[in-house]
């Protein structure tokens, strides 16, 4: 199978310092794949190495099925990234820097700078020095230069650095659209529900090693919501929802229903436990939390 990102026990020490060990990643087409890991866990040194930026001290990386190597060689045509803080030509417009970006990469078309400045929602500051810019439109022109050639792989690092919450969403529609049609989204981030939201994998790197890799149907189930019914008789409670009609499964002390209806009515679920002299003592709707996960699966390997 060709992936779109693939490393063989990529590797980066410096001196005695082991900032990135043994790390086996597979990206597919398409997906928004989420590498989280606190500050300093090795997520940015990993990236480096994934755009050839620096080089490994054991391991290799292929991008876009080239394998990377002295010289630049890659397919860095079909890739657009964003490392760490955004930069730019303080001195000149914003429109100005986009254009350097777009002969650089030797496009024709100078449309392509409108279309991207509005793509990332900076048209307004199209005449604005870059230098003058708030951090959170400095990140988007970044962005927008990151994606100026349309690539097929995106790898960013921290894209959600500087913006409001409005911006936060407008960037991850962006990105869930540009998945949808195929454009590969590597990003990475010390918090988790920036990318909890629209990730289709989430791989965790913990001290320089990749600690999890949770897939689409691992995430669905931390996404699930349930319903959690607590009762003195729940052996009773069990059979008498069950015979109701509802998928309810007995966890600890505790009835878990998923039923549609009976998230969208658990009043139901305690008018029939009361009618039965079954009082539920705790009735709430839930969701595994995915960021709890995240900070107890860090915290137990320290």
């Amino acid at each position: 199978m060709n992936y779109v990102i693939e490393t063989n026990n990529l590797s980066k020490q410096y001196g005695d310092v082991h900032a990135v060990q043994n790390a086996n990643l597979q990206v597919n087409q398409g997906e928004i794949f989420g590498f989280l890991g606190l500050n300093g866990a090795g997520k940015t040194t990993t990236i480096r190495m994934l755009l050839g930026m620096i080089r490994p001290s054991e391991g290799n990386v292929k991008v876009l099925g080239q394998a990377l190597g002295r010289g630049g060689s890659g397919p860095w045509a079909q890739v657009g990234h964003l490392v760490e803080s955004p930069s730019a030509y303080p001195e000149l417009t914003v429109r100005e820097n986009l254009d350097i970006a777009r002969r650089l990469y030797r496009l024709k078309n100078p449309k392509v700078v409108d279309d991207v400045m509005e793509k990332l929602f900076i048209a307004s500051y199209s005449k604005r020095k870059a230098g003058t810019l708030s951090m959170g439109n400095l990140q988007r022109l970044g962005l927008a230069r990151a994606m100026i050639h349309n690539p097929s792989l995106l790898i960013l690092d921290e894209p959600a650095n500087g913006l409001d919450p409005a911006g936060v969403v407008e960037i991850r529609e962006l990105l869930s659209n540009l998945a949808k049609n195929g454009v590969t989204v590597f990003m990475s981030s010390h918090i988790l529900t920036e990318v909890d939201r629209i990730a289709t994998r989430i791989g965790i790197i913990h001290k320089g090693q990749i600690i999890e890799d949770l897939n689409a149907e691992k995430l669905e189930q931390f996404r699930e919501r349930r319903l959690q019914v607590k009762v003195r008789e729940f052996t009773k409670a069990h059979a008498l929802l069950t015979k109701e009609n509802y998928s309810a499964i007995i966890h600890n002390d505790s009835i878990y229903i998923s039923d549609a209806r009976a998230l969208e009515a658990p009043d139901e679920i305690a008018r029939l436990l009361v009618n039965a002299d079954m009082p539920p003592t705790r009735l709430i709707v839930e969701q595994q939390d995915l960021e709890e996960h995240f900070m107890q699966l860090t915290g137990n390997t320290k």
